[in-house]
């Protein structure tokens, strides 16, 4: 299989979905050095825009996503990783999934509740 870098300056977005419930779990990126990581170690590995690094999911909070299923879009540019999440939760908000902010009626509503509380697990923020 041959993803396609090229579109986005060597960068694919990749969903994780929970491999049971179908839930989001988050939208990440990845770049070649990432898909090839995530294809041998059966972990997500992204690659952080804002870091401008790798980083294996839940290399710091201990919440990995063991890859159960991958599949590609038509394209070949667009990543669904189907994960069995380790640990309370993919997001670094303390979220069970990054998609926890409803808006409706141009309001926003946190609609689900924090699993952990992430000062404790990524330390105080700034």
């Amino acid at each position: 299989m041959r993803i396609d870098f090229e579109k986005l300056d060597g960068l694919v977005p990749v969903i994780a979905q929970d491999y049971k419930t179908g839930k989001v779990l988050q939208l990440a990126f990845m770049n070649q050095e990432a898909w090839e990581k995530t294809l041998a170690e059966k972990k997500a590995c992204y690659f952080s825009r804002s870091r401008n690094k790798l980083w294996t999911k839940g290399e710091s909070s201990g919440h990995f996503q063991i890859v159960k299923e991958i599949l590609v879009d038509c394209d070949n540019d667009s990543i669904l990783l189907k994960v069995k999440q380790i640990g309370k939760a993919a997001c670094h908000d303390g979220y069970a999934s990054c998609f926890y902010k409803k808006i409706e009626k141009g309001k926003e509503t946190i609609v689900e509740e924090k699993v952990f509380d992430p000062n404790k697990v990524y330390g105080e923020k700034k």
